[in-house]
């Protein structure tokens, strides 16, 4: 939630830009599959594979596509699908939509691949055919890859279970120089895995309870130590394993992990998946309803350098969704989603942690929590932080220049500041936090934290983040009231933030309107919707694709319309609505299914019309 880019106004974050121009900003929820078996049953679930059933149900870019005619030759059967060979600028697309069953742990993309080219450079990739599932490009082959035959292609798309994606080929040619991508026998096997039964819609693991122990060099880039997680099965569905969620190993490869889990007692962990963000561990019995498991490891962290919710600007350290934390299974399986760096991926159930930081004396640690200092050995301090029903944790490590205050309904915030921050400012976002928690307090129910540290950096690329009780954020009042208002939407009331990225930044952004006296006026004086496709409740997947929509759907015209949700309700009924619906949510997750439900509960208009009109869906 980025709060201003990623959200500058909450990662839920908007962009800077989008703060400046008050407009702030995967596969939708719909889009998986409504049920799940019992088990996975193993499938090939790529439809007219090899062809030879006519064109359905591919789409391509033209007729000629597929094609059974002389100048190339099937590797199976009589037809292919041969993208470009025509010696001049041009582009071939052929693409399917494909759902991965939810249940399935392993999902497999294979193809017969023949590259034919008259470019005669062994260096420069002139001409290019890509794979992609969704948004994300699985490879790229080239001139260079030229065979005399077919060769067998084979990707891991597993991270995709139970979505329904677009599988699609992309042939681009440049101005001379024929290259011909003929592809055939296209297969897409699942196999292997459970999930719950039909209709079993309950969110497991739950009550996860934390402890971590961990220690720093003298920079505080680096962090090693441990952490354990206590967790209790809440489906009628025996738990036979879980997902750590490692989800910093974005910043770095595989062979090189940010984020680095070892010695695993509990439990057998697999090898990661999804980019290394995702650490299957086998429990050693299913875990049957109603009962716990202990999980632990040993645990290594390093801070790449950039001023982002992960990195460190100088000596400053940033540790956002650095601390593994257990995945979510409901209805539509594993929730195994890869991370976005466009908006959050983050989706994780209320737990309760507790932090034990030792560090150099010459560094605060402000963090999640309740935080208390004690001394460490010669020249160290240990920061313990304590934090009950909170979906993650973050903490930043620097030295830092902190003033402090109380709002006025007796909230502690902290502000902490980098160099170059001037006192002023630090002393503007300490009364701008002050006012904004106690403003979103008396609209949506008492700040339950303890205390808020903001973090000050006017380098931060996407211009705020938020975490419980914790944000991180440039100099800008717009910015900071809207993280803030995420302590309520998506800290206090959850939602999966990669395939419904509205519930939490959409709410949050009408929030920050409030609270800062705005009526939503003019919100649609310039609205241009970019393709019948483009809807305010559309996921991750989606936006990550169409990246420079993002904010203005998403927070602009997602705050607009529930400004229009409250015209047609009246303002007393709006805020009555939402304030129930934070109360009925506490700790709880939000769908958009809930929301429109409870909405309808609150008006005798039928509100079918203006969820089409606004396109919201779900």
């Amino acid at each position: 939630m980025r709060s201003t880019p990623h959200k500058a106004l909450g990662a839920g974050a908007l962009t800077v830009a989008a703060v400046a121009a008050l407009v702030l900003p995967g596969t939708p929820a719909a889009a998986r599959p409504a049920t799940a078996p019992a088990a996975c049953t193993p499938a090939q679930i790529v439809g007219n594979g090899g062809f030879e059933s006519g064109t359905s149900p591919w789409s391509a870019s033209s007729a000629g596509v597929i094609t059974s005619r002389s100048g190339q030759t099937a590797h199976g059967g009589s037809s292919y699908a041969w993208l470009d060979g025509v010696g001049r600028t041009h582009t071939d697309t052929l693409s399917q939509s494909v759902t991965i069953p939810s249940g399935c742990d392993t999902a497999t993309l294979t193809f017969w691949l023949h590259i034919d080219t008259a470019e005669t450079t062994s260096s420069t990739a002139y001409d290019k055919l890509t794979a992609k599932i969704g948004s994300t490009t699985l490879a790229t082959y080239s001139n260079l890859d030229k065979n005399t035959g077919y060769v067998r292609k084979s990707l891991d798309v597993s991270a995709y279970a139970g979505r329904t994606v677009s599988l699609s080929f992309t042939g681009t040619e440049d101005s001379s120089l024929q290259t011909s991508f003929v592809l055939d026998d296209i297969a897409l096997d699942t196999s292997g895995g459970t999930a719950p039964p039909p209709g079993d819609t309950t969110r497991t693991p739950a009550a996860p309870s934390y402890t971590v122990n961990l220690s720093s060099d003298t920079s505080g880039t680096e962090w090693t130590g441990n952490e354990s997680v206590t967790f209790t099965n809440a489906s009628a569905t025996a738990l036979n394993e879980v997902y750590l969620r490692l989800w910093d190993n974005y910043h770095g490869t595989c062979d090189a992990m940010p984020i680095r889990v070892s010695d695993v007692t509990g439990g057998t962990a697999e090898a990661p998946t999804v980019d290394c963000t995702a650490l299957k561990v086998d429990l050693p019995a299913p875990l049957a309803q109603g009962q716990s498991a202990t999980i632990g490891f040993d645990l290594g962290i390093t801070v790449p350098s950039g001023a982002d919710r992960f990195g460190h600007d100088g000596a400053y350290s940033f540790i956002g969704n650095a601390l593994p934390v257990l995945a979510v299974q409901d209805s539509a399986g594993w929730h195994l989603d890869p991370y976005t760096d466009n908006g959050e991926s983050f989706y994780s159930l209320a737990a309760d942690f507790k932090v034990t930081l030792d560090h150099p004396s010459g560094l605060l640690v402000p963090a999640t929590g309740t935080s208390t200092d004690t001394p460490g050995s010669s020249g160290r301090t240990v920061t313990t932080a304590t934090a009950s029903k909170v979906r993650d944790f973050a903490w930043a490590a620097g030295p830092f220049t902190k003033i402090s205050g109380t709002s006025s309904t007796g909230v502690a915030v902290n502000v902490y500041s980098v160099s170059g921050i001037s006192s002023s400012s630090a002393q503007s976002m300490l009364s701008t936090a002050k006012s904004a928690v106690d403003a979103h307090a008396s609209r949506f129910g008492a700040y339950p934290y303890g205390e808020l540290d903001a973090v000050i950096d006017d380098n931060y690329w996407f211009g705020g983040m938020e975490y419980p009780g914790f944000v991180l954020d440039v100099v800008s009042t717009t910015a900071l009231t809207h993280e803030t208002g995420h302590q309520w939407w998506y800290g206090i009331v959850g939602d999966d933030e990669y395939n419904s990225p509205w519930l939490d930044e959409a709410f949050t952004d009408y929030a920050t309107d409030l609270a800062l006296g705005k009526t939503g006026a003019g919100c649609w004086d310039s609205v241009s919707w970019a393709s019948a496709d483009e809807k305010i409740t559309n996921s991750m997947a989606y936006w990550d694709a169409h990246p420079d929509r993002y904010s203005t759907v998403v927070y602009g015209y997602g705050k607009c319309a529930l400004h229009d949700l409250r015209r047609v309700l009246g303002d007393t009924a709006m805020a009555k609505l939402l304030k129930d619906y934070a109360t009925a949510h506490w700790y709880g997750v939000s769908t958009t299914a809930e929301f429109k439900a409870a909405a309808q509960a609150a008006t005798s208009t039928d509100l079918t019309s203006f969820w089409t009109q606004h396109r919201i869906d779900g």
